[in-house]
């Protein structure tokens, strides 16, 4: 993907390809919001508002606008678009020039029939709110029975009421007509779907049966609960009807079953995998703290910890405490490394919770966001502790990371040494 600076000079128009309705707006008040935040929520509404009174396309506006309206920083806002544009709501496209300008394209929310069937949002969002507030929410948006026990179908079909004419033929290919219009989730497959298929018992399941449909599900079921091909293999397996069908609901119900209790009880959510590209540090020197902080950028906490752990899976604990600091302390994925990579080195690699929080707590009221910034407070915070020490008593000596020396911010690494630290950033 294509990454640009945006600057406050930076233009931008917004054409809606799409049919906006009011009911939108609640789906997306009461359903998407309890994912992608308020804050991109606000800017979905901040852009449809933008449009004109055709509601197809707005004025040209500057991001400046966009920054003083929303009373944003750059950074957030551009945060909170990749939100919309990971979930389905909003495409960019971006030209250069002189002034760089932008179209934003913004497309329908799913209909809440379509979002609650989707596993990897209605999983996300029944994690985010609970069990009692996700059966509310489906009670909401369910249409109320009617019994029609005595009451007989007379309803008129077309043909009784109107006839074919030999007037000239009509053709018209409907191009260009606004219609709703919605963006599919993309997403890695996580799964070799063929590979999965072959460790099925031959005979249990009828391939010809599994549609598009069906193997889309598949996918998105691998992908929200982490599965591998034996698990998912295993999951359909016991999802197969009499008919050598897979039963879709069962199939849900076993995934999130499996899920829950490999994981204490908890379901997975949506948390972002690196750090977003707002907060990377911008630089292309080879310092060893330029590679360094690099490493923590492009890593997920989940590969960072498995990199510490030798290559073995994080325990449930670890990943519990990971989610903890990204959804309720609100720490970037780089920062979460960087704090981890503290902990373990000054506290006898372990991730101690009450240890890990008050720093996150720290760094949360600090407002730390950038590994840059996470990694001076780390430097600072250690400095502290060792004056500390040596006023009190003669403590044993902690081991700290390399990136606590100041010279590495001009020491410049040898080929071969580059080549180590490559390798070792292509392994997590």
């Amino acid at each position: 993907m294509m990454k640009e600076n945006i600057l406050p000079a930076d233009t931008y128009i917004v054409l809606n390809k799409t049919i906006l309705r009011d009911e939108d707006r609640t789906i997306l008040t009461m359903l998407y919001q309890p994912i992608i935040g308020g804050i991109a929520t606000n800017l979905y509404f901040t852009l449809w508002s933008n449009l004109d009174r055709s509601e197809f396309v707005s004025h040209v506006l500057t991001h400046h606008y966009l920054m003083g309206n929303m009373r944003l920083s750059i950074a957030d806002i551009l945060e909170a678009r990749e939100k919309l544009e990971a979930i389905g709501l909003l495409k960019t496209y971006f030209k250069k020039d002189t002034v760089n300008s932008y179209i934003y394209e913004l497309y329908s929310p799913l209909s809440a029939y379509d979002f609650l069937g989707n596993p990897i949002l209605s999983t996300t969002l029944y994690n985010h709110i609970g069990s009692r507030e996700f059966e509310r929410l489906v009670q909401y948006f369910s249409a109320p029975k009617f019994q029609y026990k005595e009451y007989v179908d007379i309803t008129s079909s077309f043909h009784e009421v109107f006839e074919s004419t030999t007037d000239a033929p009509f053709d018209f290919s409907g191009a260009g007509i606004k219609k709703v219009t919605n963006i599919d989730l993309a997403f890695q497959t996580t799964i070799d779907f063929f590979n999965v298929l072959s460790l099925i018992p031959k005979g249990l399941l009828n391939e010809k049966t599994i549609t598009p449909d069906r193997k889309e599900l598949i996918y998105q079921l691998a992908f929200i609960y982490s599965l591998k091909d034996e698990e998912m293999a295993d999951l359909l397996s016991n999802s197969i009807d009499e008919k050598r069908m897979i039963d879709v609901e069962l199939l849900k119900q076993n995934c999130r079953k499996y899920s829950s209790f490999e994981n204490s009880g908890k379901l997975p959510t949506l948390v972002y995998k690196n750090q977003p590209k707002a907060l990377l540090h911008k630089t292309s020197d080879t310092t060893l703290k330029s590679r360094t902080i690099y490493m923590f950028e492009h890593t997920s906490p989940y590969d960072f910890l498995c990199s510490k752990n030798k290559g073995v899976r994080p325990s449930k604990n670890e990943l519990m405490l990971i989610e903890h600091l990204m959804l309720d302390y609100q720490l970037s994925p780089g920062v979460v490394n960087v704090l981890c990579d503290y902990v373990l080195r000054i506290n006898e690699n372990k991730l101690t919770k009450n240890f890990v929080e008050a720093i996150a707590s720290q760094w949360k009221k600090s407002n730390i966001k950038t590994v840059e910034e996470a990694m001076h407070f780390a430097e600072k915070e250690h400095r502290n502790r060792k004056n500390m020490h040596k006023e009190k008593t003669v403590m044993k000596k902690e081991s700290k990371p390399k990136w606590f020396d100041q010279k590495i911010d001009s020491e410049l690494l040898s080929d071969s040494e580059l080549k180590e630290l490559e390798e070792k950033i292509s392994q997590v």
